[in-house]
């Protein structure tokens, strides 16, 4: 379903007036009302009647993570507090918590955002929607439920954990969509096959699945268990929350991006430069409709490319792809470039393997050394009698060491584990261990 057809399908050409104008009236405000991108914009001698098309653009600063960190906690904002009807914020692992702020118009137009979003991966007014995203600070859990309301659906606010209450809702509720990290919509599955249960026997019909990267791989392993189409949603909440861009439910194939009110590039990491079409490169969002908080030109840190070409489903809004990476999980391992999804997807290409893993990175004499840790399915480990002397169990690592080695272009340590071993996510799933990082910091 097509909510804002005026705007799914309209031309490039309209949809590029349309962001020029809002690009010209953000700037304008920003100027006035952001001590910090005033002074950022006068030191690169520009002003905001200076750009004249998209393309001038790249002649405006970037704002980068550090930037909200250095004025936490209000210093970016663009109204005064009074104007402020909620707050959300970052958990502040790495430092102090990056903080973000809503006006109630932002808040109405993030609700309009995500009902179209939901719409475009196949919600329907009258659903029963399984919100099983955190509610808090992260943007995850309320910026689902309003935009579920908006579209005429019922909200099931579940919130992340308590894996065995999300099961017996889900069999008493009888929801159609369902909403979380694929790791923990992976975990409810299992959930329910410890419980005697069969996930592909549920009232669900569709997944609308982000806030970590996952692969091809992991999407075909959670469609298959749950009997589900998912689709793949993208935001953050420096830039809004949930529903900047989402799958569409026709092809599943690319995320279109809510170009009326986020500016989309795509920069070389190194040099900060543009990249062209279909390139993979580091995605950069500038807010085009943002009241409290709006970016310029920030440097997301997310892996992605961009794609112009028709879309089956008929909406002409711009696609990203889907994210490979985050340039902060990207492991230089001997001086190769290694990120958690491509090993997801060597793993997820042998059946004996469960969709459960964690990486460990160490430094062993002069060397970083990778370990990938991961599970046998429970099938496999029923029919194996003396893991890990069994021959069949020896096959399998041997396979799977070669398949790594083949696919990341270096050598990695292994070890299989029995079902259950790898700690499960409620949330985001934690993917790498550094122990460079806890030793420097010891």
């Amino acid at each position: 379903m097509i909510l804002d057809p005026e705007i799914e399908t309209a031309s490039r050409e309209d949809l590029q007036r349309l962001q020029l104008s809002r690009l010209r009236t953000t700037l304008e405000r920003v100027y006035e009302s952001v001590p910090f991108y005033r002074e950022s914009l006068d030191e690169a001698r520009i002003k905001p009647t200076d750009i004249h098309s998209l393309q001038d653009i790249v002649r405006l600063p970037f704002t980068q993570k550090s930037d909200l960190r250095d004025h936490y906690p209000f210093g970016l904002l663009a109204v005064t507090t009074e104007h402020v009807v909620r707050f959300h914020a970052s958990s502040g692992t790495r430092g102090k918590p990056t903080v973000v702020a809503y006006t109630k118009g932002d808040i109405a137009r993030w609700a309009h955002i995500v009902a179209r979003a939901l719409a475009c991966a196949g919600a329907k007014a009258g659903d029963r929607f399984h919100n099983a995203y955190g509610y808090g600070l992260f943007t995850g859990g309320l910026g689902l439920h309003y935009g579920i309301e908006e579209l005429g659906a019922a909200v099931i606010p579940v919130s992340g954990g308590n894996t065995a209450r999300q099961v017996r809702l889900i069999e008493d509720f009888r929801p159609r969509g369902i909403s979380g990290t694929p790791s923990y919509v992976l975990n409810i599955a299992e959930e329910m096959e410890a419980l005697g249960l069969d996930p592909r026997q549920t009232s669900l019909e569709y997944g609308i699945l982000g806030a970590e990267p996952w692969s091809e791989a992991l999407r075909a392993e959670i469609q298959s268990t749950l009997d589900i189409k998912a689709m793949d949603i993208y935001g953050l909440s420096e830039v809004m929350g949930p529903g900047v861009a989402i799958e569409c439910w026709e092809a599943q194939n690319g995320l279109h991006i809510a170009e009326d009110h986020f500016l989309a590039e795509i920069i070389d990491p190194k040099t900060a430069l543009p990249v062209p079409f279909g390139e993979s490169g580091e995605l950069v969002f500038t807010s085009l409709t943002k009241e409290a908080f709006p970016v310029i030109r920030y440097r997301t840190g997310d892996i992605a490319s961009l794609d112009q070409e028709p879309c089956a489903c008929g909406r002409t809004l711009m696609r990203m792809s889907r994210i490979k990476g985050r340039l902060d999980d990207m492991l230089i391992i001997r001086g190769v470039n290694v990120f958690p999804t491509e090993i997801e997807y060597v793993l997820l290409q042998f059946d004996e393997i469960a969709p459960h893993y964690q990486v460990t990175v160490d430094h062993v004499g002069s060397l970083d050394t990778l370990e990938v840790h991961c599970e046998v399915s429970p099938e496999f480990h029923r029919d194996t009698s003396t893991i890990p002397s069994d021959p069949r169990f020896m096959s399998l690592h041997h396979r799977l060491l070669h398949s790594l080695k083949s696919e990341l272009g270096i050598s990695v340590g292994l070890k299989i584990h029995r079902p259950g071993t790898i700690a499960r996510s409620e949330g985001k799933a934690i993917r790498i261990v550094d122990n460079r990082v806890e030793s420097e910091i010891r």
